[in-house]
């Protein structure tokens, strides 16, 4: 074994000094890893309450800084694991200005501000090796879960094909139709429980949830150093990962707190009342149906 693999190295050294590529040329000729970051505030590490996640919070300042050091982590981490990235970080919570984002580095870009019509996902697509979901929660109606909600308030319930989803798995769907598996993704403990239960990804715990708005809190520290394990390993099994994909086209039934949201919503075309609270639309793909989302919870008002 040892001797055929010696040949295999002589080989590969012969051929790139007689094409005059160096081992330095070789490895920067690789292109870059492309990783796309969604960052949530509520399931990152050291945020125990909800006014920190607020703009007129008490300690919301101090929210935005570990919001974006939880973001560094994860930079830093693909960085020591693959020498060069490329990262596209968009800033998915609330009004979607929080990082600090000069902070993050030269290599870094940052999408900013929440009138997108992709929300969460903007930017996302078929050219990124990876997504990586940082700071999530667990979806509406969770127990046990620190601020658990779907899009926002008025959403009760979401399913795609069936299947009931949060925001992270709504957002894992939408990475799986272009073909992009997540890798990692970081939030409370319930969170973590349940997107493992949906797809195959590596997850970090940065709490748990004492009720629904009071968090027992992992130190920071501690989260940056699993996420760099756990970052590490991913990498070194990055050919492994899935997308999780659905089949088009793609149902999607939206459950809300009022009845009066429904009733709006009749307006769409193709839109079916399942009960009083309750609509459902086949969406012709991902890409619709996530759009469809956005404007149900986010742009439907009365």
């Amino acid at each position: 074994m040892r001797r055929t693999r010696s040949r295999i190295v002589t080989v590969t050294l012969g051929i790139m000094l007689g094409t005059g590529i160096s081992f330095g040329e070789a490895r920067c000729q690789e292109r870059p890893l492309k990783i796309y970051i969604s960052v949530d505030m509520e399931g990152i590490s050291g945020i125990g309450t909800a006014k920190m996640t607020s703009v007129s919070g008490k300690d919301y300042e101090v929210g935005r800084r570990l919001m974006t050091a939880d973001v560094m982590a994860v930079v830093a981490a693909i960085l020591e694991g693959r020498g060069s990235a490329e990262f596209l970080v968009n800033d998915s919570h609330g009004d979607m200005q929080n990082l600090l984002h000069t902070e993050l580095g030269p290599g870094v870009q940052y999408i900013q501000g929440n009138t997108k019509p992709l929300g969460m996902v903007e930017g996302l697509d078929e050219t990124f090796d990876a997504a990586i979901f940082v700071g999530y929660h667990a979806r509406a109606g969770t127990e046990n879960a620190f601020i658990a909600h779907t899009g926002s308030g008025s959403v009760k319930g979401l399913w795609i094909n069936g299947v009931e989803v949060g925001e992270g798995g709504l957002n894992a769907y939408y990475a799986g139709a272009h073909g992009v598996p997540v890798i990692m993704a970081t939030g409370d403990s319930a969170f973590t429980v349940q997107i493992s239960q949906l797809l195959d990804t590596r997850t970090v715990v940065t709490k748990v949830a004492v009720g629904s708005l009071v968090a027992r809190l992992y130190h920071p520290n501690l989260v940056h150093a699993a996420i760099r394990m756990t970052i590490l390993e991913a990498l070194a099994n990055l050919s492994a990962a899935s997308p999780l994909v659905t089949q088009d086209p793609v149902t999607v039934r939206m459950r809300f707190a009022t009845t009066t949201r429904p009733d709006i919503l009749q307006a769409v075309p193709g839109m079916r009342r399942v009960d009083g609270y309750t609509v459902e639309y086949d969406a012709a793909d991902m890409v619709e149906a996530y759009k469809l989302i956005r404007l149900m919870y986010k742009y439907i008002s009365w």
